[in-house]
């Protein structure tokens, strides 16, 4: 009853390559987009802002990118964080070393300096897949965290290792509030995933697939494996880079290598497999899945374990996350491999015949 596509008829092929065909979709994002711009700003505190939706935002984006070439790719990467810490450090040094640098153009030269490093780490896909792949791009991981920590002209030659900004302005307006973070980490994650959304519906976005499900079949079709794994690192890499650069800049201020660890990469692919692997919506979902998570567990294991007349430790919790991140993992893996994503589009099936049984 309330979500019916009968009568919603196609006249045009424009009309019928839209973003969103269903015009209860269409509705849905556009309000849910409206509410984040407007309504958001007018119920949220401080604390909010700055232990989940600014982090959920950035993280979303950093997702979205690993999403492109794990999920729509099919390439297995654990080098996400060195490339978040390739776009964090190189807008910085941008940033820092050339005068009066906007900072949205360093945020992008961020992400452009790590689609090189990504495509540099994406050559070993060419010939390898799989769990050598992963391995291949878990060393561009390592090689990052000892660059940074390493060589200090990266770091401005600062004796601590540490990095800071301060004073950031969009087109003459400061980014220093909580409220003025969160509307330019939005405005930056809408533009992306509407440019991640179209391109993963072009011609190129069909190559990923092709590649994804059978690449000796794609490469009889004409499709080019170099050009596909290649250009599918550069986007990842691109969009994970800006993530990175963001994470320092706006949700950080001041950071340090150990930042992008390792962690940073697990957690990303963690994002993509609970949300959806191959689902611009499954990297949100699984965003907001390891941000909360955290948070309610913190809050909920103390309560129980009260209840239940344990003295619960913070050493505890920290493990408990580890576990359940783990066994979460293994959960989706098996009953639901295509994630919270999946269930949201097996939702919307049963609503299109609802009340009548499926």
């Amino acid at each position: 009853m309330f979500y019916r596509e009968n009568g919603q008829f196609k006249t045009s092929y424009r009309a019928d390559q839209q973003i969103f065909p269903i015009a209860q979709d269409r509705w849905a994002i556009l309000a849910l987009v409206v509410f984040a711009f407007i309504g958001v700003p007018l119920l949220v505190d401080e604390y909010l802002y700055r232990a989940i939706l600014i982090p959920f935002l950035i993280l979303s984006l950093a997702a979205l990118g690993v999403n492109i070439l794990v999920g729509y790719c099919g390439q297995i990467s654990l080098g996400s964080g060195g490339f978040m810490a390739v776009g964090a450090f190189a807008a910085y040094n941008t940033f820092v070393r050339i005068e009066d640098m906007p900072l949205l153009v360093a945020l992008l030269s961020g992400g452009f300096f790590a689609t090189l490093v990504g495509i540099f780490f994406g050559i070993p896909s060419l010939r390898v897949k799989g769990l050598y792949l992963a391995v291949a791009t878990l060393a561009a991981q390592f090689f990052c965290d000892w660059a940074f920590l390493r060589i200090k002209w990266f770091t401005n030659n600062t004796s601590s290792g540490s990095v800071s900004v301060s004073n950031l302005q969009v087109f003459g307006q400061p980014i220093e509030s909580p409220v003025q973070k969160y509307i330019f980490c939005l405005a930056i994650l809408v533009v992306f995933a509407l440019l991640a959304k179209n391109l993963v519906r072009s011609a190129i976005g069909r190559e990923w697939m092709a590649i994804r499900d059978m690449d000796v079949a794609a490469a009889v079709i004409g499709i080019r494996p170099m050009y596909a794994k290649l250009s599918a690192f550069a986007v990842s890499s691109f969009i994970v880079g800006v993530a990175g650069a963001m994470w320092g800049f706006i949700h950080l201020g001041a950071w340090e290598p150990a930042a992008f660890s390792v962690n940073r990469s697990f957690s990303l692919l963690f994002m993509v497999i609970i949300g959806g692997m191959g689902s611009i919506m499954g990297s949100f979902f699984g965003a907001a899945f390891i941000v909360v998570l955290p948070i309610f567990l913190n809050q909920a294991i103390p309560v129980l374990g009260g209840l239940l007349g344990v003295e619960v430790s913070t050493a505890f919790i920290s493990h408990a996350e580890y576990m359940v991140f783990g066994a979460l993992i293994v959960w989706f893996l098996i009953v639901e491999p295509h994630g919270l994503a999946r269930l949201w589009s097996l939702g919307k099936q049963k609503l299109r015949v609802w009340p009548f049984p499926h």
